[in-house]
Order: C-alpha cells, then sequence, then structure tokens
C-alpha cells in the first residue's frame, strides 16, 4: 500500500473525524462542568463563530483546494526542502517537522501582537466577549488566509513528510478547541501538562482583558516556547473566575460577536490596541 496516496485520499476524513470528536468531547464537558459563566447567550455566539468557521472553511477550498498535505506531496515528489534533499529516519523527521511546524505557529501568533496591521486581522479573535470551544477556531478570513501561506511556506522550505503534516494540522485543531474550552483540569493534572501542552487555565489568560496578559502564553500546543522565550505568565492577576475576557472598551455584541461586525472589524478604528510595544495612554497595567 502506498501510504503517501492513502493519507492524500483520506486526509479530509482524518481532519473532520478528530475536530468533531474532540468538539463533542469539550462541548459536552463545557455544558457538564463549566469554568466561567458565559457573559452572553451561547446559541447567539455559537452560530456566529461557526458560521464564521464555514465561511473559513469555504473560502480555503475554493482558493486552496489542496491543501497543506498537497503541499507536502508536491514538495516530496519534486524533492523540494530540508527532510527531502538530507534523507533521516521517517520518525526524527515527523517528529521534527511537527515541532518546528509548531514553533512557526508560535512565532506567527507573536508577530500577528506586534505589527498594528495584523493585530488589526487577529484582534477579531480576541473581542470574543466569552471564551469557549469555538473561540478556538474564531478567525477573520484575511488571517487564515495569511496563516495557510505561511503554512505552506515551512513545509516547502522544510520539506515535511505527508503525514507529519496531518499530524500537525490534527494536533493543531485539537489542542486549540482544548485549550480555548470553558473548562478546568485537576490542579495537579495542569501543573504537569503545563510543561507540555498549552491548557485551558494557562491559554484563558491570553484572552484577558489586561494588555501585558493578552501578550503573554501564546502558545497553542506546546508550551515550550512561551517559556524559553520569556511571554509565560502563571496566572491572571484577577484568576480565571475573576478575569474579565476581551478587549478593553469593545463590548457591544454587535460588534464582536455578530458575523457581520467579525467581517469589518479590521477596517474599523478602536478606542486603543494592544500590539506589542503600543504608547496607547487608554490601557493601564498593574
Amino acid at each position: 500500500m502506498n501510504w503517501n496516496n492513502w493519507l492524500l485520499e483520506n486526509e479530509i476524513i482524518l481532519r473532520l473525524s478528530f475536530f468533531f470528536g474532540v468538539f463533542a468531547i469539550v462541548a459536552l464537558w463545557e455544558w457538564r462542568a463549566p469554568r466561567r459563566t458565559l457573559v452572553l447567550k451561547k446559541s447567539v455566539r455559537w452560530f456566529n463563530n461557526l458560521l464564521i468557521i464555514f465561511i473559513n472553511s469555504l473560502i480555503l477550498r475554493l482558493i486552496f483546494p489542496t491543501a497543506a498535505v498537497g503541499i507536502a506531496f508536491l514538495a516530496q515528489q519534486n524533492n523540494w526542502g530540508f527532510f527531502n534533499v538530507y534523507q533521516a529516519p521517517l520518525a526524527l523527521s515527523v517528529i521534527a517537522s511537527v515541532i518546528i511546524l509548531d514553533f512557526t505557529v508560535y512565532l506567527q501568533h507573536v508577530i500577528a501582537h506586534s505589527l498594528p496591521l495584523l493585530w488589526r486581522i487577529h484582534r477579531v479573535h480576541h473581542v470574543d466577549l466569552d471564551y469557549d470551544v469555538t473561540t478556538g477556531a474564531r478567525f477573520h478570513p484575511l488571517e487564515i488566509i495569511l496563516s495557510i501561506l505561511v503554512k505552506f511556506s515551512a513545509i516547502l522550505l522544510l520539506g515535511v513528510p505527508v503525514i507529519a503534516v496531518i499530524i500537525f494540522e490534527i494536533m493543531l485543531n485539537a489542542t486549540a478547541m482544548f485549550n480555548h474550552g470553558n473548562i478546568k483540569l485537576p490542579k495537579k493534572l495542569d501543573k504537569i501538562m503545563r510543561w507540555f501542552l498549552v491548557t485551558p487555565d494557562m491559554h484563558r489568560i491570553h484572552h484577558s482583558i489586561e494588555r501585558d496578559e493578552t501578550n503573554s502564553n501564546f502558545g497553542f500546543s506546546l508550551t515550550w516556547w512561551d517559556r524559553i522565550f520569556g511571554t509565560y505568565k502563571e496566572q491572571a492577576r484577577a484568576g480565571q473566575t475573576g478575569m474579565t475576557i476581551g478587549i478593553h472598551n469593545y463590548t457591544n455584541p454587535k460588534e464582536t460577536n455578530h458575523i457581520w461586525g467579525m467581517l469589518m472589524l479590521p477596517f474599523k478604528k478602536m478606542p486603543n490596541d494592544y500590539f506589542i510595544n503600543s504608547k496607547d495612554k487608554n490601557i493601564k497595567e498593574d
């Protein structure tokens, strides 16, 4: 059996199976034992958040029909990229590729908070007035397109094996839904997991209304990058249930949690900004 061909043929099924499986588990967990009380009605938020997720998926399929796994297969067929030029054991190239791709996502996330133009797009993810499993995939279409182009570039440069792309995509989607969940892990388990994987309590701090907390805990899957580069924050000052989610002075649900408001947000001026090194005096930090 040609495993690459099998993976290409079944890539969508594999990814969707994990996506809906993890989504269902986290959604049920949120329903049974929510970490925080929601500000808005879940039905309204879910409808609009899921709608923008659907729009993004449709756009990606129309613009990039081959997806990331197709780029990996193309690179392999043409011997493009480091791991296709310099042969290494498959296990080593897969592990290294997944780790490097995860670092690429971390770096992209930091840059999105560093450049005002990119922050205007990325803040669609941050203005959600609540924090749950649907927040994990709530991004503006422009950011999704930029993200896939960055991913394609990394795959071509590295020569990432097809199976590594699928593993990474599944891991990224699964961890994004998990660590955006309105859920709580036992304290000891959370502490142990934070040495390897981003937990809900860790990433929730990144969605705090306080700018210095927003500009911390950038990781989506692996926690190492935040610890190595000094962007790790152990806890929010107001605590997990006391902190406010969102962005200062931007609390109108028609703009933060309505599909049209989300799509138009990058083109609107906001009263203050959160990008790294912003000098906006309206934002106070302790």
